[in-house]
């Protein structure tokens, strides 16, 4: 595969991607017991806002950038805000800094956790896993592997903690990339079926989005939530937005987004186009 997440970091779709990832750490750790966060796709830790692969796209611009300029943010977007700001103070230890860096998933999951819990982190690519592996070297919360994510479900499924959080978020190079999400969900719940899988895909076309949606609904007997927030109207072969499909939704988990999404959207829609919702799919 040649897909390199630099040239997308910090978009539309990572903000949306991440604020619900924190917003469903947060509700796991309402209960004191342990639990494990998964990341199958994982990445590289941080993407440098000003390198020449984000330079060639600025996708970020229409991004966080837009949501750091937001005034009076709802306080998950806060929270969100508060994480990337700390992740640049880090890495540029600096108090003072400005948005240089973007951090992937499991960075950001890193500085939600709390001490009992612990995070695996899945990335085939070798130079992202080197440099995922760098970022989080001598972790002790941290288990890093070369591997392919979908097999990672296999090898580390259900987690020692019997409590967790499934991220799966492919690169949908592949066309059969939906397909294979759904040959794998039913297994992976069969392995932990009380698990919270959260599931990104982009929504380039409504027909695709709408078979993978039927085809969980036929595979799976957990609850199922969709989630979608579209910053275009429906143009052929243009990612118009993006969706995360939640299986075994928490407790109050879709009332956070009935204020999350309006704010959201318009924050980030251009020229008040697109559209969000959510709805279960059984």
């Amino acid at each position: 595969m040649n897909y390199r997440h630099a040239y997308h970091a910090g978009n539309f779709a990572d903000v949306i991607k991440h604020l619900i990832l924190i917003d469903l750490l947060y509700l796991l750790e309402r209960k004191e017991a342990p639990f494990c966060y998964i990341d199958t796709h994982a990445g590289r830790g941080y993407y440098d806002l000003q390198s020449e692969q984000s330079n060639k796209t600025n996708e970020y611009t229409h991004g966080i950038e837009k949501i750091i300029q937001q005034p009076n943010p709802p306080v998950l977007v806060q929270r969100y805000l508060d994480c990337i700001h700390k992740i640049n103070n880090q890495l540029t230890h600096s108090h003072y800094a400005s948005l240089r860096y973007y951090p992937g998933s499991p960075l950001i999951a890193k500085q939600v956790i709390r001490p009992q819990d612990k995070i695996i982190a899945c990335e085939l690519q070798p130079d992202e896993y080197q440099a995922l592996k760098n970022t989080f070297a001598g972790d002790k919360q941290m288990a890093v592997h070369h591997t392919d994510g979908f097999l990672g479900l296999k090898a580390f499924l259900p987690p020692k903690e019997r409590r967790g959080l499934i991220l799966i978020d492919p690169p949908y190079e592949d066309t059969n990339e939906f397909i294979r999400l759904a040959q794998t969900l039913p297994a992976a719940l069969k392995r932990f079926e009380t698990g919270i899988y959260a599931i990104w895909y982009p929504l380039k076309d409504k027909k695709s989005a709408e078979q993978f949606y039927q085809s969980l609904k036929k595979t799976i007997s957990q609850p199922i939530l969709a989630v979608e927030l579209t910053i275009y109207p429906d143009l052929p072969n243009h990612l118009n937005g993006s969706g995360m499909v939640i299986i075994n939704p928490p407790w109050h988990f879709n009332d956070n987004l009935a204020s999350l999404l309006p704010w959201l959207w318009k924050a980030l829609t251009i020229n008040q186009q697109g559209e969000y919702r959510s709805f279960a799919l059984n």
